[in-house]
């Protein structure tokens, strides 16, 4: 059975930092590319980052770039999504999820994912 477990979400100040973590189990890690999507209330999933199985390609939302990074630690089954300089319209929950494609333009849509967390919220106060 496959899990993928967020977590690190919270109530941060607007210009803050947090750290998302999500553990999978179940697959194997290192043949997946992982993503993380956020949702806010009202709203579509929306893409955010997501990392080749190699971690040697990273692919952005341009609403992210240069405030939000993604790494990856295959040897702890583990996905990472650090946020700088956070802003209120960064709150959403936010889900990790996995899938086995690696193309560019395929890895920002929902549809290609096999796997998905449950969720974790972050909350930007301004």
């Amino acid at each position: 059975q496959v899990q993928l477990v967020e977590s690190g979400g919270g109530l941060v100040q607007a210009g803050g930092s947090l750290r998302l973590s999500c553990v999978a189990s179940g697959l194997t890690f290192s043949r997946y590319t992982m993503g993380w999507f956020r949702q806010a209330p009202g709203k579509e999933r929306e893409f955010v980052l997501a990392i080749s199985w190699s971690g040697g390609r990273i692919y952005y939302a341009d609403s992210v770039k240069g405030r939000f990074t993604i790494s990856r630690d295959n040897s702890k089954n583990t996905v990472y999504l650090q946020m700088n300089s956070l802003n209120a319209e960064d709150t959403a929950v936010y889900y990790c999820a996995a899938t086995p494609y690696g193309r560019d333009g395929v890895v920002h849509t929902t549809t290609v994912y096999d796997y998905w967390g449950q969720g974790t919220q972050v909350t930007v106060s301004s």
